[in-house]
């Protein structure tokens, strides 16, 4: 460490590695599921003569690769840092909710698209087996749901693989209430309005997805931290004089970190320490902001003017 740059860290690395790697097993049972209903519904439209069903299939194949990916995501994300990667693959949790959001996407235009398809030649079905089939494509992605559903609250990556399997149970839905309705009045155009309605469920739901995402790769500041009252916070503790150089972002999900250039008093930190100073300071941001890997630099007055001229 050179003279006035002391740095003080306290990891924020989950102890089972990042916030997906607990429903690793989750996800698989997930992955398992959606690949055993997606044959059901193949076989099942074939035999019904359902299009419902077999795009519905083609859905949750779509799903299934999603799902494998977030596994795979996962995989990479928890190996050790290495010299050259000092925060390992982490953000490969986040590429695979990027990934996720964009097949997300993929599937609502597809979606869309087959409405389409469908007002202008309407398909004929078997309504009676179609509603078996979809049922059980319904039970199955409610089994996925409740496994993912805890998850989906603390990592991107599990809330993509979640919405998935959200965009999977209705369109097993869809599937239902149009078969109900051909079976009762064979009126086929329901399929396709159903189809309509999947289409602006998934779709908003994406693009937030998808904003959050963003704002992790862009290095927004963490969701939930102020960085107003995070300077109020510094500033306010014995010693602190100015903090410049703020900065906090998100390296994955369960991961916030944040790094400051503090100006501290010389009379101060000649009286308590520099080890004190540090611990008040990530005690301070850890208890109030839930930010646990802090970073920073201690320096006496006048040293900002000193960096900006080394910066040239």
């Amino acid at each position: 460490m050179g003279a006035g740059h002391d740095h003080g860290h306290a990891h924020g690395t989950p102890a089972g590695g990042t916030a997906s790697a607990a429903y690793r097993g989750r996800l698989r049972a997930a992955l398992a599921i959606t690949l055993a209903v997606m044959v059901v519904e193949i076989i099942g439209g074939v035999l019904a003569d359902s299009l419902a069903l077999v795009a519905d299939a083609a859905h949750m194949a779509t799903d299934a690769l999603g799902l494998g990916m977030a596994l795979l995501a996962i995989h990479f994300a928890n190996r050790p840092p290495s010299e050259r990667r000092t925060f390992g693959y982490a953000r490969a949790e986040i590429i695979a909710a990027l990934a996720n959001c964009l097949l997300l996407l993929g599937v609502g235009g597809y979606v869309l698209y087959e409405a389409v398809q469908r007002f202008i030649t309407p398909a004929g079905t078997e309504g009676g087996l179609t509603l078996v089939f979809g049922a059980i494509g319904l039970v199955a992605n409610m089994v996925s749901l409740t496994l993912l559903m805890s998850g989906q609250k603390e990592s991107l990556n599990v809330r993509g693989a979640f919405l998935e399997v959200a965009a999977d149970a209705l369109g097993s839905v869809a599937v239902i209430v149009s078969a109900l309705v051909v079976v009762a009045t064979g009126w086929m155009a329901a399929d396709p309005i159903a189809s309509l309605v999947i289409a602006a469920l998934i779709v908003p739901r994406t693009f937030k997805l998808l904003r959050e995402t963003l704002d992790v790769l862009l290095e927004t500041a963490p969701k939930g931290v102020d960085m107003a009252q995070v300077r109020a916070h510094i500033l306010d503790t014995q010693g602190v004089e100015d903090v410049h150089d703020l900065h906090a972002w998100t390296i994955t999900s369960g991961m916030p970190v944040l790094s400051a250039h503090v100006v501290v008093s010389s009379e101060v930190l000649s009286a308590i320490g520099h080890e004190k100073m540090l611990h008040e300071l990530q005690s301070c941001l850890g208890d109030h902001f839930d930010v646990e890997h802090c970073t920073f630099q201690l320096e006496p007055r006048g040293h900002a003017e000193h960096e900006a001229r080394l910066c040239h």
